[in-house]
């Protein structure tokens, strides 16, 4: 009786409240995230942002669960194969955080449309986002945001490549001028500064990339140049839901881990 008792007075936000405090989560409470792409690693953020007690959520991607996303997406599973991912999404985090506020896109994030749809986006966060993330794979749309968030002034951390990489361990968050060994940033750190746009913040592998001959004979689909490990776009989904946690309740702020680092 005891611990049915007490299993029905507990709350997903018990462990958090402990962690932060209550004003610090009462600010992630209060706060409203765009997160750009529902894929391994936008999927994973995602759902990492909902159980961290984030109130608002802003969610947008065209694309149907296919089979071949089911090794590293969090919304992909054989029951949800071709389902709208938003629509999964949102389900998912409405059994995490019933509190939660959620607005779902059908809708293509291109170069095109993106003012359009970051005002539409705006308008329903009450004409405050506290944070975008981005998620997407498209170079120009990428270029595009990172354009915007300068012009505008909002918080924005950019997903760089998962293909061809295996060691977590060498995930890192900076500036995108001081990328190295990842070819998707070499390409926006070169477009960037033709663009005038000073600083990014991104989610990047040092890691060199893995290179595996495929077999003589193989099919096209293990002849593909971005094969993608189960564990790398859920890991960096995470590690980039934690600095918007991080930036946003105030915890950690000022931290030097970059010294921590070089003391192990």
């Amino acid at each position: 009786m005891g611990l049915a008792l007490e299993a029905a007075t507990e709350t997903m936000k018990d462990r958090l409240r402990v962690m932060l405090g209550s004003e610090r989560l009462a600010r992630l409470e209060d706060a409203r995230v765009l997160v750009l792409g529902c894929g391994g690693v936008g999927s994973s953020c995602i759902e990492a942002l909902a159980r961290g007690g984030i109130g608002t959520l802003i969610i947008v991607d065209k694309d149907a669960v296919a089979p071949s996303n089911i090794n590293r997406q969090a919304v992909a599973f054989e029951s949800t194969v071709g389902r709208r991912k938003i629509d999964v999404m949102a389900g998912m985090i409405a059994d995490i955080n019933p509190d939660c506020r959620v607005f779902a896109h059908d809708a293509f994030v291109l170069a095109e449309n993106l003012v359009a749809l970051y005002e539409t986006c705006l308008e329903e966060a009450g004409e405050h986002i506290d944070y975008v993330v981005d998620a997407i794979d498209t170079v120009s749309t990428k270029l595009a945001l990172a354009a915007l968030a300068q012009e505008r002034g909002f918080e924005l951390i950019s997903s760089m490549g998962g293909a061809k990489k295996i060691h977590p361990e060498c995930l890192r968050i900076a500036d995108v001028h001081k990328t190295v060994n990842c070819s998707l940033a070499r390409i926006m750190r070169k477009e960037c500064r033709k663009r005038g746009i000073r600083h990014l913040r991104v989610l990047y592998s040092c890691e060199e990339p893995v290179r595996i001959a495929a077999a003589p004979g193989a099919a096209r689909s293990e002849r593909s140049d971005l094969g993608t490990a189960s564990f790398m776009p859920p890991i960096m989904g995470q590690m980039i839901a934690g600095e918007v946690l991080r930036h946003i309740s105030g915890l950690g702020a000022g931290d030097d881990v970059s010294a921590a680092l070089a003391m192990h």
